[in-house]
């Protein structure tokens, strides 16, 4: 066995001190993490394989059977159509939209502050607050949409009433609410982009904005892409506000979180609630994952 010299002991002591020093630093944070996250994850898996009920004091193992009906719910299976559904309107209009808002602002001396406050106003609302203004701008009589509508020579639509138009509708609503806060992360984007790239750019050929875009901007801007992307997909698979006070989740307009909330609150079925919250976070955490990864590919840092 080696012994540590003299002159190295004291380094190794101070080495020892210095990590559990770091490691007590670290506790409260990993203890917040265990606490919020992990303990209630391993507490839903536990239920999700039981047929528990909430309030009920006993109860049996049913393995994967509420895994199984899930895939055999009519209505989880229209919960999970709906919020894909939903998801493809929201996430590239939520992205492209903001993007092209952040380009025009970016661009402006005085009136920026102007349209920075005037665009994020919306993600500092309540949303709930927020969709019951909706309910009333889109009211197919009293609504000043369907009034501009049948004043354009149409007739008036019932976008709340009509079961086609409640997704598309209700994903409109969720583009307008994140758009600003898109657009904020894309103007600091353009911001950090060094203003000699695009003089070096026009230099070489790319004389229209359009080429400097595709050939600086775009490319410099991946990073920043990518987490908007993520981020706005999560949010798209996490809507629940607006289908609870603007539908309540009538037939036609469930989506995933709905769906949970109606088992595991309205119905107490903590188990098959359960099961239905893995299947949530499993396909929230592959979507993310995957977009992240083919992505990065493709991010230029």
């Amino acid at each position: 066995m080696t012994a540590i010299p003299l002159k190295q002991a004291p380094a190794a002591r101070r080495g020892r001190s210095i990590a559990r020093r770091g490691m007590l630093f670290a506790a409260p944070a990993a203890l917040l993490l265990l606490a919020i996250y992990i303990l209630p994850i391993l507490v839903l898996g536990v239920f999700s394989v039981t047929d528990y009920q909430l309030g009920a004091l006993s109860f049996g193992f049913v393995g994967l059977d509420n895994f199984a009906n899930a895939f055999s719910d009519p209505v989880f299976l229209r919960a999970l159509w709906n919020t894909a559904l939903y998801a493809l309107i929201v996430i590239p209009l939520g992205v492209f939209l903001a993007l092209g808002i952040a380009l025009l602002v970016h661009n402006r001396t005085r009136s920026r502050a102007f349209w920075e406050v005037a665009y994020f106003l919306p993600v500092t609302a309540t949303l709930v607050a927020m969709a019951t203004v909706w309910q009333f701008l889109l009211h197919p009589t009293l609504g000043p949409v369907n009034s501009f509508i049948t004043w354009l020579g149409f007739d008036p639509v019932s976008f709340l009433g009509t079961p086609s138009l409640l997704i598309p509708t209700m994903a409109l609503i969720g583009v307008w609410q994140i758009l600003g806060f898109n657009m904020v992360l894309f103007l600091a984007g353009l911001t950090a982009i060094p203003k000699d790239l695009h003089e070096a750019a026009r230099l070489d050929g790319a004389k229209h904005p359009l080429d400097r875009f595709l050939t600086v901007t775009w490319p410099m801007l991946g990073p920043t892409t990518m987490f908007v992307v993520v981020t706005t997909s999560i949010s798209a698979f996490k809507v629940f506000e607006t289908v609870a006070v603007i539908t309540k989740g009538r037939a036609g307009s469930e989506t995933l979180l709905f769906a949970l909330y109606l088992e595991g609150f309205e119905y107490s079925n903590t188990g098959y609630a359960a099961a239905l919250t893995l299947i949530f976070l499993a396909i929230v955490l592959v979507l993310s994952i995957g977009q992240t990864i083919h992505m990065d590919r493709k991010v230029h840092y």
